[in-house]
Order: C-alpha cells, then sequence, then structure tokens
C-alpha cells in the first residue's frame, strides 16, 4: 500500500543539526515539522519540576496518567503545550537534555507519545527528527536521513545556541553533556539511536546551515516528486 503522505525522517545524535535542517527542509517543501525532542523535553521538565529524578522509572510511569501534552500545528510547525500552556525555551536546558534522554528510555512513555506523532504523519506530508523516526516511529518513511558530526563541532554548535538564547553554561558542561548523552542514546535497550538499515548517512561537520539544506535537498529532490 502506498502512502498518501511524503514522510522525511531525520535522525542522529544531539547537537548534530537535525531541528535546524528539519526546520529549512519544511520551509522549502511546504511540509509539516514535528520536533519529536520537544515532546520527550517536555515530560521531563514535567518530571523534574515534580522532583523525580530522571532514573526512577516506577515513578515516572505513575504520573504519565497525569501529564496532559498536546502538540498542535501552528504556522506549519508543531508547538508543543503542557497542561493548556505553551512550551518555550524552558525545555532546552542541560538539565531538560539529560532528563530527555533518561525518560525516552522508558517503554511505557515511548508508547504515551507514540501514537500522537503518528497520526500527524498520516495526515500531513511531515519531516519528522528525533533519535529513532526511521526506525521505529516511520518506519515507511521515503527518506530517512541520519545527520552525524563530530561531538566538538556539535558541542560549539549547541554551546553558541545557548548562549544566543540567554542560557548560562559553559562549552566543557555542553559538551560532556553530549558525550554522556550520546552513550546513553545509542547503547539503550529500548530504540537506540541508530541509524535504520536504509537510511542515508550525511556528515554535515564541515558544513554550514545553508550547505547542510542544499545537500539534503539533493538528496530528497531524487525521491520526492512535487
Amino acid at each position: 500500500m502506498v502512502s498518501a503522505t511524503f514522510k522525511i525522517a531525520l535522525d542522529g545524535p544531539s547537537g548534530s543539526g537535525k531541528s535546524t535542517l528539519a526546520k529549512n527542509l519544511a520551509k522549502h517543501y511546504g511540509f509539516v515539522y514535528i520536533d519529536t525532542g520537544a515532546l520527550y523535553r517536555t515530560i521531563g521538565l514535567f518530571v523534574s519540576e515534580r522532583g523525580i529524578a530522571s532514573d526512577d522509572a516506577a515513578a515516572i510511569v505513575a504520573v504519565l496518567p497525569e501529564i496532559h501534552i498536546e502538540m498542535k500545528l501552528e504556522n506549519g510547525g508543531g508547538v508543543v503545550y503542557l497542561g493548556g500552556k505553551k512550551i518555550g525555551e524552558e525545555i532546552r536546558t542541560p538539565l531538560c537534555s539529560k532528563y530527555a534522554s533518561d525518560v525516552s528510555k522508558i517503554p511505557e512513555v515511548r508508547a504515551f507519545l507514540l501514537e500522537t506523532q503518528r497520526s500527524i504523519a498520516r495526515e500531513n506530508n511531515v519531516i519528522m527528527d528525533g533519535r529513532d523516526i526511521g526506525t521505529v516511529i516511520l518506519p515507511d518513511a521515503q527518506v530517512k536521513l541520519f545527520i552525524i558530526a563530530s561531538p566538538e563541532a556539535r558541542a560549539k554548535r549547541r554551546y553558541a545556541e545557548l548562549c544566543e538564547k540567554g542560557i548560562e553554561t559553559t562549552y566543557e558542561a555542553v559538551l560532556s553533556d553530549m558525550k554522556w548523552r550520546d552513550a546513553n542514546d545509542s547503547g539503550r535497550e529500548i530504540a537506540p539511536a541508530i541509524p535504520a538499515e536504509d537510511a542515508i548517512h550525511f556528515d554535515n561537520s564541515g558544513l554550514s546551515i545553508e550547505e547542510t539544506a542544499e545537500k539534503a535537498i539533493e538528496i530528497i529532490d531524487k525521491v520526492y516528486k512535487r
């Protein structure tokens, strides 16, 4: 059965530029952009504000029924709401990164969010980024890109991004968090951050934002016929 919608899956480690690339591609193609990482970060925010440890799986699962999370489509992109409140940059801190990585290992959390993500893809042409989009969330995606870059390159990008947003941290702290999360995400038993067998590996270490988008468009245009 041929899918009625076109799906682009972007996977890869933290700081590889997936979100920036996804936003640029969504604008270029007029697709809906879904930031799946924001969903896990939002659950991480809720859990951390409750004082629950990021590795306390039993306590996290226990509070899932209390979490009212929605992703609304606004201006072509997904905006996350928690308990009716629009979520912004508060989920982009190193603490939320750690919580997001830990809660995403919990099967019940992944099941909690799975249908939200798939339902949007059934009804729209989408670009979705995350850790297991091509392997688990959208295994039928027509284009799957696995974005990679060195830890140092990714840490520099993330540090600059956090500084621009006024979030206080250091490059060393960001790099340390990046390496920890790489090991945590790729080594977990549930939906590890590994490329799908049919994914195209895309190293953008030495590429600018514009060059990354241009190269990705070249790849996608071989498959996507408008």
